[in-house]
């Protein structure tokens, strides 16, 4: 089976992790033994004309079997170039942002199968509206790749990034930039507990992990969230994690003590956050639950309807 994947979700330095998810899932895929190529363009209103016609004299010139989008305005590009059968993943900005979203909720009725990250994309969150419920649509995650996330001694991972050793540090590991993303709650709970708030955005991805394990506590402090990569990635190093009701988190969070999915409430979030940073060493036991939404199973969940969009055309 050969596979275009078409995204505008590419790094930058500015953002190094972007999309970062969109290749675990094609390196997936590859070691599956699907044929992925990509096409992918850079964000910004001038990049998508001529990435819908270099795309479309690729269409011509060679075969794919299917074309796979991820974000909604690639999917554009994707559907204006002719691409058939064309799946297109939402991940989250894409439906919920006053622009973007009516926008991808219209290419929604438009493509051949619409997939969203998580159950939460199909459903108004904080106002915002959801993607519509059309005939076929699937939940389709891109779950991170976990070989990178793993417990590491925090003084070891405290020392790699030359933090005190003693230090009571809360992680927002999200690009601040984003008002969704909602750093002046973070930046609100290291005030009423005295912590120090980590931020991410620019974190090499090699360096996550590190930037995890080094952290008594990451916060996932979001208005709403397509799936939760950070979450899980938290999880994967045992390390705990508080989060809004938003995305994956009610599944994964629930019934792991040490973790909290509520809505942000200052009271509530610091006294679940101050064990942690009296702790030397604060661990939950969450590898297992982030397992079960790594790149490797969310592939295989991604080959069945690869399948099934084929084998229709037959």
């Amino acid at each position: 089976m050969r596979v275009l994947v078409v995204t505008n979700l590419v790094p930058d330095g500015n953002a190094p992790q972007r999309g970062r998810w969109v290749r675990d899932q094609i390196g997936e895929l590859r070691a599956r033994g699907i044929e992925v190529e990509e096409f992918g363009f850079p964000r910004g209103r001038s990049h998508y004309l001529p990435a819908t016609r270099h795309l479309r004299s690729l269409l011509r010139a060679e075969r794919f079997d299917l074309v796979h989008a991820h974000y909604g305005l690639a999917g554009w590009v994707a559907r204006l170039a002719g691409a058939r059968p064309l799946l297109v993943t939402f991940h989250g900005t894409d439906v919920r942002h006053p622009i973007v979203g009516p926008l991808s909720r219209r290419l929604a009725w438009r493509a051949d199968l619409v997939a969203g990250v998580s159950r939460a994309l199909f459903a108004e969150e904080n106002g915002r509206p959801g993607l519509p419920h059309v005939p076929g649509a699937v939940v389709l995650p891109t779950g991170p790749e976990l070989g990178r996330f793993a417990p590491t001694p925090r003084a070891e991972a405290r020392a790699a990034l030359g933090l005190d050793p003693e230090g009571r540090y809360l992680l927002f590991p999200t690009d601040p930039r984003r008002p969704e993303k909602r750093r002046d709650r973070a930046a609100a709970l290291a005030a009423a507990t005295g912590a120090e708030l980590l931020t991410g955005g620019s974190i090499d991805p090699e360096q996550m992990a590190t930037w995890m394990n080094a952290a008594n506590v990451v916060l996932v402090t979001s208005d709403y969230e397509g799936f939760g990569m950070a979450a899980i990635e938290a999880l994967a190093c045992d390390v705990p994690v508080l989060s809004t009701p938003v995305g994956v988190a009610p599944y994964l969070l629930t019934g792991i003590a040490g973790c909290l999915c509520a809505p942000f409430d200052p009271e509530a979030w610091a006294a679940a956050a101050r064990p942690h940073l009296a702790a030397t060493d604060p661990r939950v036991a969450g590898a297992a639950r982030a397992r079960t939404l790594a790149a490797g199973p969310m592939a295989e969940r991604t080959i069945e309807v690869y399948r099934h969009m084929t084998a229709s055309r037959v």
